[in-house]
């Protein structure tokens, strides 16, 4: 991944979450908490498991030595103990939380050179694992994680008679970018 594919999918990451949130408030927080059957359990609690990851990996990101502002920008944002955490006591607070997450998204993303999307990062996961994996395949992994989840999230809305729209990268508006 170089760091314009790092912007673009930064990029996109925050023009679906708005998109996403735009149409999940359309339900109230009774249908958003309501069980439908998906891993997560609700649509309130797939995007709350979103942010949870999003968090975590951003946190594991922060590690290096160089990574001092996204250590800074990441002091709002506790370490999550579990995949499940609730980040926010309703969805208007998890909205609000989701944007601020997907500025530091942004702002980090634009620090990124060729340089450091060269080397690899030691980290271990929830369970303590270690291990060592290069940035590229980090940040694809860490945006395809959020695209898998925003898709089950869609799907979950459409089922609640939500219609989110076109979802597909290609569609990205230039002024998003």
């Amino acid at each position: 991944m170089t760091p314009q594919d790092a912007k673009l999918m930064a990029a996109y990451n925050r023009w679906m979450n708005q998109r996403m949130y735009a149409a999940a408030g359309t339900l109230t927080e009774d249908a958003l908490a309501q069980e439908r059957g998906a891993f997560f359990g609700s649509i309130l609690a797939t995007l709350n498991h979103i942010a949870v990851a999003d968090t975590i990996w951003l946190h594991r990101f922060s590690s290096p030595e160089s990574a001092v502002a996204l250590r800074a920008a990441l002091v709002d944002f506790p370490l999550p103990t579990s995949l499940r955490q609730p980040l926010a006591g309703s969805f208007a607070q998890l909205r609000q939380h989701r944007a601020a997450l997907d500025q530091v998204i942004t702002d980090w993303v634009g620090t990124l050179d060729a340089v450091a999307l060269a080397g690899s990062l030691s980290y271990r996961n929830t369970a303590g694992t270690p291990f060592t994996r290069g940035w590229h395949q980090l940040l694809a992994h860490f945006f395809n994680h959020q695209t898998h989840h925003r898709g089950q999230a869609s799907t979950l809305l459409h089922q609640a008679g939500v219609d989110v729209g076109v979802t597909d990268l290609i569609a990205l508006p230039d002024e998003a970018l």
